[in-house]
């Protein structure tokens, strides 16, 4: 592993409740690298491939809204991110941006503790969204989008999906609920109309929110019904591991990940570096 100073950033917008720059930078003291991960806040995403150049970074993370644009502006995208068309991992190698999506890979060892599951419904249609069926499909699982607007839905038509909006959606029988829209970050919203969500819920045994450290009005609903739920902490916890084992190509011990796991409990860091509109 490299002892050099690397610089690391996380892309968002917002971005002042990131805990991925704790997580990583717990995993770099624990291994004694003298590395550094910050937030920065981009307010257009097709500056980034140029940003994360300028900044002589090593390695970046990508969060909404920029995960589509920073699949467009990669050098090379490397696995199941082709398929997803949005990427969350830049890692420089031999002077090109390389991309990854930890999302999908993330999301499944997240679930992992849920029994068998046959058929899920996604709420929401954006690129953590498409991580989320993309990776599900590969395991053969049967999925079906629900969005508010038909808009967002012709990447997950074009890639066979079965799609709905608010206006013809039909009940159905799924295993797996999960709640991929901001629905219930900074208020007390549900992605969907509650009576529509017990509904849902009525058949459901199992329920995510993207959503961490929150019991969002989703998660308590869910619970209420009986389901077992949980939030997006362990698919931030395990996207991340794997986005810093590219970045520092190499496997991480049991050890490593549960010090990355208490770094997420705490509360996060409000400071965020110059965005371009600083500069």
């Amino acid at each position: 592993m490299s002892q050099e100073n690397e610089k690391f950033l996380i892309f968002g917008n917002p971005i002042e409740h990131s805990k991925s720059p704790q997580m990583h930078n717990s995993a770099f003291d624990h291994l004694n690298l003298n590395s550094f991960y910050d937030k920065y806040l981009l307010t257009d995403g097709k500056k980034i491939k140029e940003i994360f150049n300028s900044e002589n970074i090593k390695g970046a993370n990508i969060t909404v809204p920029h995960k589509e644009d920073a699949f467009r502006l990669a050098d090379e995208v490397v696995g199941i991110a082709n398929e997803i068309e949005a990427v969350n991992t830049y890692v420089k190698k031999d002077d090109k941006i390389y991309a990854y999506n930890t999302d999908a890979p993330g999301f499944l060892k997240a679930i992992s503790d849920f029994g068998k599951i046959k058929s899920v419904l996604i709420l929401g249609a954006g690129g953590t969204a498409k991580a989320i069926a993309m990776a599900l499909k590969e395991e053969n699982i049967e999925v079906r989008i629900l969005n508010r607007s038909a808009e967002k839905l012709a990447f997950f038509k074009a890639q066979g999906f079965k799609t709905y909006t608010w206006g013809n959606f039909q009940m159905n029988h799924y295993d797996l609920i999960v709640n991929s829209t901001s629905a219930g970050l900074n208020n007390e919203d549900y992605p969907i109309k509650k009576t529509t969500l017990e509904s849902i819920f009525l058949n459901a045994k199992y329920a995510f929110d993207c959503i961490y450290g929150k019991d969002t009005p989703f998660l308590k609903l869910a619970q209420a019904e009986g389901l077992k739920a949980k939030d997006g902490e362990d698919m931030l916890l395990y996207q991340g591991v794997l986005a810093f084992e590219l970045f520092t190509d190499t496997l991480l011990d049991k050890e490593t990940i549960e010090v990355m796991r208490k770094a997420l409990k705490k509360d996060p860091v409000e400071d965020t570096i110059d965005n371009e509109e600083q500069k």
